[in-house]
């Protein structure tokens, strides 16, 4: 549930900071949710619900001005929660298709693409938005805004972008009913090549991921639609 002591009664909902602020709490309230795994049959769907909605007030904070704190140093906001229960949670419930292929910048050459986790993707991005959100809650608004801003640009933006594709992806190999390639193996401390990915890429039919995941294929013979 949302924190009702979030905003003041005499703030406007239409407030830009107001606006973002319910954005985030909202993301890490239905990420946390999703992570307990009461109701993984629905797991992947609503992640890729969550994230998009994230996205959209990231795209907002991505085209607004240059935020510029009150403060010229950031206020330490203490002890950072800890997310690894998190993240473990959500590798034990994504796997197989946990680990996905990225590639960090797509404006940069013959870049090869390098193992990632959505479950690490997720706690990052939570971790990104709760020091935001303390700063919020304390009382620092253009501190909040300066620090979702900026790690929008440098962290979780790019983070919530790559996760957004690889969960895109996972649905539409399943809905479209296209085996989909795992990247069974991979180790995402190591320093792989595009050669490696290709060679360690193991197969995962869609029965094997469709139902748990709470993704459905199409029915056998049904027509596409466009």
């Amino acid at each position: 549930m949302s924190d009702p002591t979030l905003h003041s009664i005499t703030q406007n909902p239409d407030d830009f900071a107001v606006q973002i602020a319910d954005s985030v709490e909202s993301f890490i309230v239905a990420t946390t949710e999703v992570a307990k795994g009461d109701e993984p049959d629905s797991a992947v769907p609503f992640l890729l619900l969550e994230i998009s909605q994230l996205l959209l007030a990231g795209g907002r904070l991505g085209a607004h001005e240059d935020i510029v704190p009150d403060e010229r140093y950031e206020t330490d906001t203490g002890p950072e929660p800890d997310v690894d229960d998190l993240r473990e949670r959500f590798a034990a419930m994504l796997d197989p298709v946990d680990v996905f292929s990225e590639v960090f910048d797509p404006y940069e050459p013959r870049k090869a693409p390098v193992p990632a986790r959505i479950s690490d993707n997720l706690a990052d991005i939570v971790a990104d938005l709760r020091h935001g959100l303390a700063h919020y809650r304390a009382g620092r608004t253009s501190e909040a805004l300066w620090w979702w801003q900026f790690s929008y640009f440098s962290n979780w933006g790019p983070t919530a972008s790559a996760t957004l594709r690889a969960l895109q992806s996972l649905v539409a190999h399943v809905r479209l009913d296209q085996p989909l390639a795992a990247l069974d193996g991979l180790d995402t401390d190591e320093d792989l090549t595009e050669d490696d990915l290709a060679e360690e890429a193991g197969r995962v039919m869609l029965q094997e991921i469709a139902g748990p995941l709470g993704l459905r294929g199409r029915p056998s013979g049904a027509a596409k639609e466009f």
